[in-house]
């Protein structure tokens, strides 16, 4: 993987940030982060080389900026997870988890499992809870993915959340379909292949034939 900083850069960098943003008595060292850094890189690694986008995947080779604000968002969520897996203090996961929040306004919390293939576009307001999702997922901004009464949905492989749409409770969202712009999926299910428009009092689904061309498959 091509990246702009290499992993000792990367662990310095969040940790300088994350002491900026929450100068409390418990001051995060580099060493607290090093354990999970390869192995998120690894993460992003395999996770970028499946978008078809230059800015992720050059045509040969992945591609890593930190600088690039969705980018830098999937990293923070990768890294306060696989610190979470391999047992690292909560108060450092939660320090990267509310970095993420405070750079990016997404909330992704670090206990959450998301597949090891998806994509975040500008996440802003971006809601993903405990849910179970599947590879090659796609957000967009203002989605929100929850509970109702203490329930979470399941998303299959290939599903796409368009700007300010949310899946809810006991909802099940096939492989292949689309959440449209605006729309909200609550205790339902969506059969595969389609697209979703609309709300529990009023909605459609309309067919959909091919995967997102966002992906390298």
């Amino acid at each position: 993987m091509r990246a702009s900083l290499t992993a000792a850069q990367l662990a310095e960098l969040a940790t300088r940030q994350a002491n900026q943003f929450f100068p409390d008595d418990r001051i995060l060292k580099v060493d607290d982060l090093r354990p999970a850094v390869d192995g998120a890189l690894a993460r992003i690694e395999h996770c970028f080389s499946r978008i078809s986008n230059k800015y992720f995947f050059d045509g040969s080779t992945a591609v890593f900026d930190h600088l690039h604000g969705d980018q830098y968002a999937m990293w923070l969520y990768v890294l306060a997870n696989e610190l979470h897996r391999t047992g690292a203090e909560a108060g450092t996961c939660k320090k990267l988890f509310l970095l993420n929040k405070a750079l990016h306004g997404c909330d992704l919390f670090y206990e959450v499992q998301l597949p090891s293939i998806f994509l975040l576009v500008h996440p802003l307001g971006t809601v993903l809870g405990r849910g179970q999702f599947d590879d090659y997922l796609l957000v967009y901004q203002r989605c929100g993915v929850g509970a109702n009464h203490d329930v979470y949905p399941t998303l299959g492989r290939h599903v796409t959340m368009r700007p300010g749409s949310a899946v809810l409770g006991r909802s099940k969202v096939g492989e292949n379909c689309a959440i449209a712009t605006e729309s909200l999926v609550l205790d339902d299910d969506v059969p595969a292949n389609s697209i979703y428009i609309g709300n529990p009092r009023d909605h459609v689904t309309r067919p959909k034939k091919d995967k997102e061309s966002i992906w390298r498959i």
